[in-house]
């Protein structure tokens, strides 16, 4: 049994952390500052940022405007807290738009 958090950690929080990494160095923050918000190093954030890291699959207006948020926030050095509530925000909402982003496994063929 896997268990709605786990994958959380294994699918939507990469996504999360992708998708703000971009929209932080949109902003015109350098990637080193960027990891240092996300508190992850500058080569996850070049990672993320040339899409061979976190999921990249069409998300709704709803959770872009989250995450667009959540950039706002980071860059108005927001409570750790605030970000917590955002971030929870951002992964119910990948949730409901992708219930199993658990990649299918090939059928073998017979």
């Amino acid at each position: 049994m896997i268990f709605p958090c786990e994958k959380a950690v294994w699918y939507h929080l990469p996504q999360i952390r992708a998708d703000l990494a971009i929209e932080l160095v949109k902003t015109g923050m350098t990637q080193s500052q960027a990891a240092k918000k996300l508190g992850v190093t500058p080569a996850a954030v070049s990672q993320y940022i040339h899409k061979k890291r976190g999921l990249q699959s069409p998300k709704s207006r709803i959770y872009r405007q989250e995450i667009k948020a959540a950039v706002k926030k980071i860059c108005e050095e927001a409570t750790i807290e605030e970000l917590h509530v955002i971030v929870c925000n951002c992964c119910h909402l990948l949730q409901k738009e992708d219930p199993d982003p658990q990649p299918k496994s090939k059928e073998k063929k017979e």
